[in-house]
């Protein structure tokens, strides 16, 4: 069984040789955002299934491409569709594509979903920068000798989430007068949602919001020195319980198209003004 490091060199081989775009910024989509519109110009489109070692996205809406492109000049990787716990992947193969981005000196990451608003002052569609995370899913990237490869064996995450892209963010959101909230983001394994009685349990914990992604490759990220920031959109409302409404995955993807272009907005003129 191949080593991850030599999974990950011949990955970042394949995929080098596919353009001559070296991006500093990466962006991971979650379910329903796919914004090809963040491009001024798109240098190739790559199916993970054509990369070696790369595992294929089964969630529906999750493309399951890397679009490499430019935008005001500066290059960008963006992942249409990421892997999750709850596909049977293991966090190892989950943050597969951090890994890669790691051995090709990427600066940055950003990350994005869709989760349960928890906090009460948090409304479906808002638009969520996360400040820190819970993880709860049982299982960590770093687990087993072959993480080293990778950056320090117990790396510190009391600032896993860029404080100066925060700022940075902020000031945009500020300027275009759109009311940006800061919030803590929860992981659970998934696939099912959570019970009412979970929803209570999360918001006693101090969780602001509920997913099933994210956390995972944000510990690999800052194993790897990759800087990160994360935005949340909230696709439903889950707490006090009264709020609660049955929810489907169609529904969460509705909620999140319409959320899309302000999010869009945020990130290219931070792209703009400060990669």
């Amino acid at each position: 069984m191949k080593n991850i490091l030599i999974k990950a060199k011949e990955s970042k081989k394949f995929i080098q040789s596919k353009t001559s775009i070296l991006p500093q910024l990466a962006i991971i989509f979650g379910s329903g955002l796919s914004s090809e519109d963040l491009f001024d110009e798109i240098d190739i489109s790559i199916p993970y299934s054509e990369i070696p070692n790369f595992p294929v996205s089964t969630v529906e809406n999750h493309k399951g491409e890397l679009i490499i492109g430019k935008k005001n000049g500066k290059g960008i990787y963006i992942f249409s569709g990421r892997f999750h716990y709850y596909e049977g992947y293991s966090a190892r193969e989950v943050t597969f594509p951090v890994r890669v981005l790691s051995l090709m000196n990427t600066k940055f990451l950003i990350l994005t979903n869709a989760a349960g608003g928890i906090n009460p002052d948090f409304n479906a569609g808002d638009i969520i920068l996360i400040k820190d995370h819970i993880n709860m899913i049982p299982d960590n990237p770093l687990r087993g000798k072959e993480s080293i490869d990778f950056g320090p064996r117990f790396p510190d995450m009391s600032k896993a989430y860029n404080p100066q892209f925060r700022k940075q963010i902020k000031e945009i959101a500020q300027r275009q007068s759109y009311n940006l909230k800061e919030g803590v983001y929860l992981a659970f394994q998934g696939p099912s949602l959570e019970t009412p009685a979970e929803y209570t349990m999360i918001y006693r914990m101090g969780g602001d919001l509920i997913g099933m992604s994210t956390v995972l490759e944000t510990i690999a990220a800052v194993q790897g020195g990759i800087k990160v920031g994360g935005f949340s959109m909230v696709s439903n409302e889950c707490y006090p319980p009264e709020r609660i409404k049955e929810t489907t995955h169609q529904d969460v993807v509705k909620t999140v198209k319409k959320s899309e272009p302000v999010l869009m907005n945020l990130l290219g003129r931070w792209i703009d003004e400060y990669l």
